[in-house]
């Protein structure tokens, strides 16, 4: 199956056109990683935005699991954003596919299409909202 087909599946693409999704797929890099390799490290790297095609990634702080996340889902977005470095560790659980985006391109598909934009920020605050509710 092509990127391109693969992002179509997703729900953050899901108001895209397939011209549009092809585009998104010829234009960005696709990475794979291994069981265990660390693709964020907290503080230190970061800056592109990272949407997982196939596998899971495990969020941790200071070695614990927080968060497990999985096809479909994405990370690295705030620091892509901000240019400010991750607050967690992002390792990939399984083999992990992902499309990987730079910030300043994200950014300019983000401002492209704002149907993209609107679903991500969505998804974006149910997340706030699910980590929110996690507090004591």
């Amino acid at each position: 199956m092509s990127v391109a087909d693969t992002l179509g599946q997703l729900a953050l693409f899901a108001d895209l056109t397939p011209t549009q999704l092809e585009a998104i797929a010829h234009s960005h890099e696709e990475d794979v990683f291994a069981v265990g390799e660390r693709v964020l490290r907290r503080g230190l790297s970061g800056g592109n935005f990272y949407v997982i095609l196939e596998g899971e990634a495990s969020v941790e702080i200071e070695g614990e699991e927080r968060h497990r996340l999985a096809r479909g889902e994405f990370f690295g977005e705030i620091s892509a954003l901000t240019g400010e470095p991750p607050t967690a560790d992002v390792v990939a659980a399984t083999i992990l596919r992902c499309l990987v985006i730079p910030g300043a391109q994200l950014e300019r598909l983000l401002l492209d299409r704002p149907q993209f934009m609107l679903r991500l920020l969505r998804m974006e605050a149910r997340r706030l909202r699910g980590t929110l509710e996690w507090q004591p």
